[in-house]
C-alpha cells in the first residue's frame, strides 16, 4: 500500500459538520425582535431535545424558554452586538430532560442583513471547562483547613458591603477572634489537635450566625466575623454569645481549655475598609490586655 492510499479522501462540510463537538449555526433577528435560526447543525447532544423546525420559524418563544434565567443576559448580548456590530460572546445554562443543565458557549460574528441582523457562528458545550473554572475558585477563596472564605474572599466580599452600608445608610459591624494561648494549646496537645480546634471552632461558629454573615480565617488562629445590618451593641451581644459558647464546648482538650477574645467595631461611613480593620485589631488587643475570654470594643 501506498502512502497516498492511507490518505483518507476528502469529505465535504455537510459530512463533517455532524461529527464536530459543538453545533454551527446561522442566526437572524428582525429590527422588530423576530428571531429565527436559518441554520442549525452540528454533533451537539442538545440538538436531539431541541425542536429544530420551530426553530427555523419563530425562535423567540423557544429561546426564552432554553435559556430560562438566563435569557436577559443572552438578549442584552445579542443587543449589543446588533447595535455596534461587535463580534457576540456569551455563555448560558441550556436544561436537559434528565440531569444538570449543560453549560454553552456562544461565539458569532453579526453582519447587516435585509431588515435585520444576522449571525454565523459556533455554540460549544463548555460545561466541564466550568465545573473546572469554579473549582479553581474556589481554592482560591477558600482555607484548606478549615473549608471557610480565606482572606481575599473576605476583602472581596467586605468592600461590597460597605459599599452597599456607605450607599443606604445601613449599619455593618465585624468582630475580630483571636483563640487564647492557642501555641500553648499546640505545644501541649500536638498540631493535629490543635488543627482539629480550628475546624471545630469554625464549623461551631458557623452555626451561631445568621446565613447572610461571614466568618473567614485571617490566618492561624485569628478569625473575622462579617455581620451586614448590624449595629455595634448587636454584634457585641452576639459576640458575647459566641464567646460564652466557645468557652462551654469541649473541643476535644477538656472544656474551658479553648477561649477566645474577641474585638468588634462598627463601620463608619466611607472611612478605608483597614481603618475600621484596625479598630476592630486595637478592640481584639484590648480584650487579651483585659484577660482574654471576654469582648471589647473601641468608640
Amino acid at each position: 500500500m501506498s502512502v497516498n492510499d492511507a490518505i483518507p479522501a476528502p469529505q465535504s462540510a455537510d459530512h463533517l459538520v455532524p461529527h464536530i463537538p459543538g453545533v454551527v449555526f446561522q442566526f437572524y433577528r428582525s429590527h422588530c425582535g423576530k428571531m429565527r435560526f436559518n441554520y442549525l447543525e452540528g454533533g451537539g447532544a442538545a440538538l436531539k431535545y431541541i425542536d429544530r423546525q420551530q426553530l427555523a420559524l419563530d425562535a423567540s418563544q423557544l429561546v426564552r424558554q432554553l435559556t430560562n434565567i438566563d435569557y436577559p443576559k443572552i438578549m442584552s448580548a445579542i443587543e449589543r452586538s446588533a447595535r455596534w456590530m461587535m463580534p457576540l460572546s456569551t455563555r448560558f445554562r441550556l436544561p436537559f430532560p434528565k440531569g444538570k443543565p449543560h453549560w454553552i458557549a456562544v461565539s458569532a460574528k453579526p453582519e447587516p442583513a435585509v431588515g435585520g441582523v444576522c449571525w454565523n457562528g459556533l455554540m460549544m458545550d463548555i460545561t466541564d471547562q466550568v465545573a473546572e473554572e469554579s473549582r479553581l475558585r474556589k481554592l482560591c477563596d477558600t482555607d484548606p483547613l478549615t473549608g471557610l472564605p480565606n482572606r481575599r474572599k473576605l476583602m472581596a466580599h467586605l468592600t461590597h458591603l460597605s459599599s452597599l452600608s456607605a450607599r443606604h445608610g445601613t449599619p455593618l459591624s465585624i468582630m475580630m477572634l483571636d483563640i487564647d494561648h492557642f501555641k500553648q494549646l499546640n505545644d501541649r496537645w500536638g498540631h493535629l489537635e490543635g488543627d482539629n480546634v480550628l475546624k471545630l471552632l469554625a464549623t461551631k461558629t458557623q452555626a451561631l450566625l445568621r446565613s447572610e454573615d461571614m466568618v473567614a480565617r485571617m490566618g492561624g488562629e485569628e478569625f473575622m466575623v462579617v455581620l451586614p445590618l448590624t449595629p455595634l451593641q448587636q454584634c457585641h451581644k452576639l459576640a458575647d454569645r459566641l464567646r460564652d459558647s466557645v468557652a462551654c464546648y469541649d473541643f476535644g482538650v477538656g472544656v474551658g481549655q479553648v477561649t477566645l477574645s474577641i474585638g468588634v467595631a462598627e463601620y463608619r461611613c466611607g472611612e478605608p475598609l483597614t481603618n475600621l480593620i484596625e479598630r476592630a485589631d486595637k478592640a481584639l488587643y484590648g480584650a487579651k490586655d483585659i484577660g482574654r475570654d471576654c469582648v471589647c470594643l473601641l468608640p
